[in-house]
């Protein structure tokens, strides 16, 4: 398989769904795609200003002050506390990352790359883009011999998964009996909402408690698009084994894959402000308090969802007849044939929209409005 045989984009089969919500009378709540609404923080937005005079090209590898930033920022919010310059590197965005790391590390034909069973479609995407076998699997046990590139998700878009240490530590000795790179996806790690995620940090695959005093062939990727609302910035990093960084480093090189001088002075300054983040997360937590219950009451049971952007909401039907009876109510969710076979009888629900059109779908939800 290959880039001709990638699938049409799956977002243009919710048009007419898109479509029908549009003509509630009270208009459109698009849950669909967790792009953010809220505005790009101030001292985000002058950092950006500060370094326009961007003349000469940007380092692929980072200037030394975002690599820095990133280095603090995993010590102090992530409890990793021994990264260097050499074991981080910024990317323009975390989506380019993750469908070009099985090209980037010399993946190709015959070889295999793992993802979740219900999964963000780019890590099959990137499989298919390096002509390998993407194979879904949770479970470490499950994880095929001849497997090159496994990648872990925590919290998991569209599920809110979140693997905590102990089963962080059985994935890295899977992995390692494999001889694969184990790649884990964080970037929903400060919207923790129930149990001991409510006042933890979701835990790092690089966390030195999982690692077992060693980080080869383990990768962690972050982004700032939602704790940060810099999605329009393309603000994203990768850290891990120095090796692999190297390997990835080199390749990105040749190919030009140069974050923005701008932005990587943003992500420097964003990365130092916990406030922010802090807000971001008040925010998006008023949002879920409100929806979630409304769900319920209208008949859908939330699972998992413990941690992450979204709801994952099913009412024990074809997830193409739940988008239609919420697109009657001018409600736009994502259906959940998109994130793998298993998911066909689920929908996602972001919390990127405004508190208004939350209280207003949760109305039309419960029926409040009749």
């Amino acid at each position: 398989m290959g880039v001709r045989d990638l699938a049409d984009y799956p977002w243009d089969a919710v048009i007419p769904y898109r479509d029908r919500a549009a003509q509630h009378p009270d208009g459109l709540v698009d849950l669909s795609i967790g792009s953010p609404v809220d505005p790009t923080p101030e001292v985000i937005r002058r950092a950006l200003a500060e370094a326009t005079d961007a003349h000469a090209y940007p380092q692929t590898v980072g200037t030394s002050d975002v690599r820095k930033a990133i280095v603090d920022w995993y010590a102090r919010r992530r409890g990793v506390p021994d990264l260097t310059d050499a074991n981080v590197m910024p990317t323009i965005g975390s989506k380019e990352l993750v469908a070009l790391l099985p090209l980037l590390l010399g993946l190709g034909p015959g070889d295999v790359v793992v993802h979740p069973r219900v999964a963000y479609p780019t890590y099959a995407v990137g499989a298919a883009v390096a002509g390998a076998t993407a194979v879904a699997a949770d479970d470490p046990a499950e994880w095929p011999e001849g497997a090159k590139l496994i990648w872990i998700n925590s919290p998991g878009n569209p599920d809110g998964r979140t693997w905590d240490l102990e089963a962080l530590t059985a994935a890295v000795r899977r992995a390692r009996e494999l001889g694969a790179v184990l790649a884990s996806d964080e970037c929903y790690a400060e919207l923790g909402w129930e149990g001991p995620w409510q006042s933890q940090m979701i835990p790092s695959v690089l966390d030195p408690r999982v690692t077992g005093g060693s980080r080869a062939d383990l990768l962690s990727v972050y982004s700032l698009s939602k704790q940060s609302n810099l999605a329009g910035y393309r603000a994203a990093f990768i850290a891990g084994c120095s090796t692999l960084i190297g390997d990835v480093l080199a390749a990105r090189k040749h190919l030009g894959l140069m974050p923005p001088a701008p932005v990587q002075h943003a992500m420097a300054v964003a990365l130092r402000d916990d406030e922010h983040v802090a807000a971001q997360k008040r925010l998006y937590r008023q949002r879920r308090d409100v929806l979630l219950p409304a769900l319920v009451e209208a008949g859908f049971r939330i699972d998992g969802s413990e941690a992450g952007l979204y709801l994952w909401a099913t009412e024990g039907r074809d997830a193409w007849e739940s988008m239609d009876r919420l697109a009657s109510l001018g409600i736009l969710a994502g259906p959940g044939h998109f994130y793998g076979d298993h998911s066909a009888q689920h929908v996602r629900l972001s919390l990127t929209a405004p508190l208004e059109r939350i209280r207003q779908a949760a109305t039309r939800l419960t029926g409040a409005d009749r």
